[in-house]
């Protein structure tokens, strides 16, 4: 098969570039139809879901589940790449799997409408809705510009946090990807995060570290960002992109929108502070495709 290259990135399934196996990849991208063999693929690329959950471990998985919105205007990550993850936990031995998110719209409609809700039940998981009385200052050791803000308890203090973002463009940061789903878990004023955003969420993912960031590029949103809404505005790529080191994860999201990782303040930032490499060319990606 012939690559696409944009920027570093492959598009369009199925013309997408396969790399000879390696033992140990920082980075998986896989590209197929079917977003439970993609996801599953992409773990296993990376050691399997084991090598991250243990047995007796509570997994929060933290998709986007922020705004009204279906799966197919993809503003919300795809419910049948988060239900791949929670069944992949429990596999690996999870006592518990929690999934949340404090969404921009009413919270109800977005899980039922992002289907999120229905496929995480299904697959095991206890769905919740974020009580504004469990998020707890914390103080941020590692902060350049934020020293302390409201966390949200439940996904501080679980053995595992798995960042499940979708692919997609956004009118502040140019994209939303890791990095900035993780203001998913903050409380407080949101929008006092956006004057000097590219320090501030590299800041709360110094703090947060999510043990694996899984980037949903299934069906990726290539404009009018975060909210979408509109069909026209979508792309099928067909693509999982996995990694512990969320800025690694995060620098080949940004390739899918053709853009060069290595210009991108936030990465730039996030490469500097301990976050993983931006570096495409530095990267020991393994790419495959599901048939």
């Amino acid at each position: 098969m012939q690559a696409t290259a944009i920027s570093g990135g492959y598009f369009l399934f199925p013309s997408f570039q396969i790399t000879k196996a390696h033992p140990s990849p920082s980075l998986s991208v896989v590209a197929g139809k079917s977003a439970e063999k993609v996801t599953r693929k992409a773990i296993e690329l990376l050691g399997g879901m084991s090598k991250f959950v243990s047995k007796g471990d509570v997994v929060v998985v933290k998709p986007n589940i922020a705004w009204d919105r279906t799966p197919q205007q993809a503003a919300t990550t795809n419910p049948y790449v988060v239900s791949s993850i929670v069944k992949m936990c429990f596999e690996a031995g999870a006592k518990k799997v929690l999934v949340f998110d404090r969404t921009c719209n009413n919270p109800r409609r977005c899980y039922s409408n992002s289907e999120i809700e229905k496929s995480a039940l299904e697959a095991g998981a206890s769905v919740q809705f974020v009580k504004e009385n469990d998020f707890k200052t914390m103080k941020l050791p590692e902060g350049v510009i934020l020293k302390s803000w409201k966390f949200y308890v439940p996904a501080i203090e679980a053995d595992v946090l798995i960042n499940v973002p979708i692919a997609k463009h956004h009118s502040l940061t140019r994209v939303s990807l890791g990095i900035k789903n993780l203001m998913g878990i903050i409380g407080g004023n949101r929008g006092e995060i956006h004057n000097q955003i590219a320090q501030k969420i590299v800041d709360i993912a110094k703090f947060v570290k999510p043990e694996l960031t899984i980037i949903d590029a299934m069906r990726i949103l290539t404009k009018n960002g975060p909210t979408g809404g509109n069909l026209k505005d979508t792309k099928w790529l067909g693509m999982i992109i996995a990694g512990k080191e969320i800025a690694s994860v995060d620098a080949f999201g940004v390739t899918l929108f053709g853009l060069d990782p290595l210009e991108q303040k936030f990465l730039q930032l996030a490469r500097e502070q301990g976050l993983g490499e931006i570096d495409p060319n530095k990267i020991n990606i393994q790419k495959f495709v599901v048939e």
